[in-house]
C-alpha cells in the first residue's frame, strides 16, 4: 500500500470513530467548555469523605456497605388504608412481597453483623464508659407496633421493582415506594390512640404518611422549613389520604422555621418525630444533581450538626412531660447521629429538661429478619445497607422526656 493510500486510509477511520462526522452538522450538539464541568465531582468529593471516615467508624464493614450504597436501594411499598387496600395487599403478596411489620410474617432473624471496634484498650474502656452512662438510664420495655401500618418488601437477595402504584376507584394511590427502613422511626414512635403528634421535618412525606396509617392520631401536626419541599408534601397527601381528612381540623401543615418551633408551641405533643436534613449518604455517594458535598454547599454541609441539634432541641421542647421525641437521619455519621443525641441532653439538661434514652432492642429483634442493624452504638440503632438487604443507612434514636 502506498503512503498516500495509507494516510487516506487512517484519516476515513478516523472520520468513522468520531460519531460526530456522520451527523448533519445542523442538527450537531456543541459540547460543554472544559471550564464549566466540575473538577472534582460531588460524588468523588462525598466518597473520599466517606473513606476517610466511615472506614474507620465501620472497621471491616465499611467495603461491604460501600459496595451497598453504590448499589441499587430496594424498597418497600407502604400500603395506604385509605384505598382499596386489601385487593393491593392480595396483588403484592402474589408478587412475592411480604409485610415485615405484621407478626405473622416475620422471618428468621440474621446474624448480627459486629465490626470490630477500631483503636487501643484505651479507646474501647471510653466508650463502654460513655455507653454506661446513658445506658444505666434506658427504659427496656417492651414496644408495641401498630398493627395498622403494613409495608411490603421482597425477600431477601431480590431486587425485583415494584410497579407504579395504580389509582383506585376513589383516585387513591394504593401504595407509596419509600426506603422501607424509613418506615422504622414512625413504628419507634409508638403511636397511641388519641396522642397529638408534631412531624418536625416532614417533607416529601413518606413518614407523615406512616403516621397517618395509624389511624389513632387525634391531631398532628406536619412541618417543613422549605416552602417548595411542602409543596411536595401537600402532593403527596392529596395523592393518598381523602380530601375530608385534610379538610379537617386533625391535620395541620405549615412551614416555619424548625429551630424556633418552641417559641410559639412547648410542652405539646405526646409524641414528637424529627427526622433532621443530613448528608443523605446514598444520595450522595451516586447523584451529582443536589448533592450536598457540592463546592457551593460546603457552609450548609459543615452547619449540619448544629442545625440537627438545634431541631432535636425544639422537637424536645415540643414533647409534654411524658411524651417522647424520636430523632433519626439518613446517614452513618456518628457526628450527626449519636454525637447530635448527646449535645441536646446536654442542653435540654442545662434548661432542666430530663431525658430517658428508650431503647430500641425489641424493634431490633423484631425486625432483625429484614434489615442489618449495626451493633453496639452509644446511643440509638442504625440500619446499615447491606446487598442482601439494601436498605438505609437510617439511625433512629427514642428518646422520653421525664420533666
Amino acid at each position: 500500500m502506498s503512503a498516500p493510500a495509507f494516510i487516506n486510509t487512517a484519516f476515513l477511520l478516523r472520520k468513522i470513530r468520531d460519531l460526530r462526522s456522520l451527523t448533519p452538522r445542523r442538527t450537531r450538539v456543541k459540547t460543554k467548555w472544559a471550564t464549566s464541568l466540575p473538577r472534582y465531582p460531588a460524588t468523588n468529593m462525598a466518597l473520599q469523605y466517606f473513606d476517610a471516615t466511615y472506614s474507620l467508624q465501620l472497621g471491616r464493614l465499611w467495603p461491604s456497605v460501600r459496595c451497598s450504597l453504590l448499589s441499587e436501594r430496594k424498597y418497600g411499598a407502604l400500603l395506604n388504608n385509605f384505598s382499596d387496600h386489601q385487593a393491593v395487599a392480595s396483588d403484592l403478596q402474589e408478587q412475592g412481597c411480604w409485610d415485615f411489620v405484621s407478626p405473622a410474617q416475620l422471618e428468621a432473624p440474621l446474624s448480627p453483623i459486629r465490626p470490630e471496634i477500631e483503636g487501643g484498650p484505651e479507646d474501647v474502656a471510653e466508650r463502654s464508659e460513655l455507653k454506661g452512662s446513658h445506658g444505666s438510664n434506658q427504659d427496656n420495655s417492651p414496644l408495641s407496633l401498630s398493627s395498622n401500618i403494613r409495608c411490603f418488601v421482597f425477600p431477601r437477595a431480590d431486587i425485583t421493582r415494584f410497579k407504579s402504584a395504580r389509582p383506585d376507584q376513589t383516585r387513591l394511590l394504593g401504595y407509596y415506594l419509600m426506603d422501607a427502613a424509613s418506615v422504622l422511626p414512625c413504628l419507634a414512635l409508638d403511636v397511641q390512640e388519641g396522642h397529638s403528634v408534631l412531624d418536625l421535618c416532614a417533607a416529601p412525606g413518606g413518614k407523615t404518611l406512616a403516621l397517618l396509617q395509624t389511624e389513632a392520631i387525634r391531631f398532628l401536626s406536619v412541618n417543613d422549613s422549605s416552602v417548595a419541599r411542602t409543596s411536595r408534601l401537600k402532593n403527596v397527601l392529596h395523592s393518598f389520604v381523602p380530601k375530608h381528612l385534610l379538610s379537617t381540623d386533625r391535620l395541620r401543615v405549615t412551614s416555619f422555621d424548625g429551630t424556633q418551633w418552641s417559641e410559639f408551641e412547648r410542652n405539646t405533643y405526646d409524641r414528637v418525630l424529627v427526622d433532621v436534613p443530613c448528608t443523605t449518604d446514598r444520595h450522595s455517594a451516586t447523584e451529582e444533581d443536589n448533592n450536598i458535598f457540592s463546592k457551593i454547599r460546603t457552609g450548609e454541609r459543615k452547619r449540619l450538626p448544629q442545625l440537627q441539634t438545634d431541631l432535636l432541641l425544639a422537637g424536645i421542647k415540643a414533647a409534654c412531660p411524658g411524651g417522647e421525641v424520636v430523632y433519626s437521619t439518613c446517614t452513618l455519621s456518628q457526628l450527626q447521629n449519636q454525637y447530635v443525641v448527646q449535645q441536646a441532653l446536654h442542653l435540654a439538661r442545662q434548661e432542666g429538661i430530663h431525658l430517658q434514652v428508650v431503647s430500641l432492642q425489641p424493634l431490633v429483634r423484631r425486625l432483625g429478619g429484614t434489615f442489618h442493624f449495626a451493633p453496639d452504638l452509644l446511643l440509638g440503632e442504625m440500619v446499615v445497607p447491606h446487598l442482601t438487604a439494601n436498605f438505609g443507612p437510617l439511625y433512629i434514636c427514642r428518646l422520653r422526656r421525664l420533666c
